[in-house]
């Protein structure tokens, strides 16, 4: 069973909500018009279609329109998720959502507060061979805010999955805007170190310094094991700012899932989605735009961000 999170970067649809990026407002001066948004579907659907993953979780969809655009995209193209859920409660500028082709038991909306700077997250129960899986899909508030706000995110996470039970099956992913070892880069950071060197990913999901993952590892109940330790450090990254690489996506799995019965980990099957049509030089070949303002669609590109991916077995 595969399972993957992807960052699809601002999936605006074309109808004026109010609540848009100025450069999203549909048929202005951005050129946010059919031509650019049919692109725009053509090539995130495209990466889903290659990665070919049984749940995913999605981050920045705009709208229930924006998500059933590309489930219609994407079926076009042979792949079809039956099942599908936004996070709409809330009026956010952009939305978590997940498809899968497993059929959820229920999905739930979890608020983190009710102030427009964060949004909510997406939880859906599944039922696969009388296994019980939980997905929580996050993301959490970019780095143009302090650590405090990610940390408000974390701690509505650890409540709900010590209300499901911390021996549950659970995975946690999204976008987290934080790095696996968080604790250890935003020390170099003031503007972001507003916590006294606490950090959501790494205190409060205690997902602080693991090795390498095995069917013999025990978890203690309450820490998180991040993924990313499952594989080489070069591998370990999501995203490239200024040219230096980052690892802002997660997947965290809680202590059951590392195990050899049931649903477990496949070890060794973390990974980013990495083909070479989503790089550009040394960059990621993400969505372009102008440079100059007003800023203008150019009607190329796939996202800011690579899908990450981990592998599970189903006994």
């Amino acid at each position: 069973m595969k399972i993957a999170t992807y960052n699809v970067e601002n999936l605006f649809d074309l109808k004026r909500s109010g609540h848009e990026y100025k450069e999203y407002i549909p048929n202005s001066y951005s050129q946010w018009n059919k031509k650019n948004y049919t692109i725009k579907l053509h090539n995130i659907a495209k990466v889903i279609f290659d990665i070919n993953a049984d749940i995913i979780g999605l981050q920045e969809i705009e709208s229930e329109q924006a998500l059933k655009d590309l489930r219609f995209e994407l079926k076009r193209k042979g792949l079809y998720y039956q099942y599908h859920k936004i996070a709409n409660y809330k009026h956010t500028t952009i939305k978590v959502a997940i498809l899968s082709k497993i059929p959820f038991v229920y999905t739930h909306e979890i608020a983190v507060k009710s102030s427009y700077r964060y949004r909510n997250i997406l939880e859906a129960k599944f039922k696969i061979n009388n296994n019980e899986l939980y997905v929580l899909v996050n993301h959490w508030k970019s780095k143009s805010g302090p650590e405090s706000m990610r940390v408000v995110s974390a701690k509505k996470v650890l409540k709900r999955t010590e209300e499901l039970g911390l021996d549950k099956n659970i995975i946690v992913l999204g976008d987290f805007n934080s790095h696996y070892e968080e604790d250890i880069l935003f020390k170099r950071k003031r503007k972001h170190n507003d916590t006294d060197g606490i950090t959501g990913i790494n205190h409060i999901l205690a997902t602080k310094e693991h090795t390498k993952v095995s069917t013999q590892t025990t978890l203690p109940k309450g820490e998180f094991y991040n993924l990313w330790y499952d594989t080489n450090e070069e591998n370990r990254y999501s995203y490239i700012y200024r040219g230096k690489k980052e690892a802002l996506d997660n997947i965290l799995i809680s202590p059951s899932l590392v195990k050899s019965s049931g649903i477990h980990y496949k070890t060794n099957s973390i990974h980013s989605h990495k083909d070479k049509y989503l790089f550009s030089g040394k960059s990621i070949n993400r969505w372009k735009m102008s440079r100059k303002k007003p800023r203008v669609h150019k009607g190329k590109g796939y996202s800011d961000h690579l899908a990450v991916i981990a592998e599970f077995v189903v006994n």
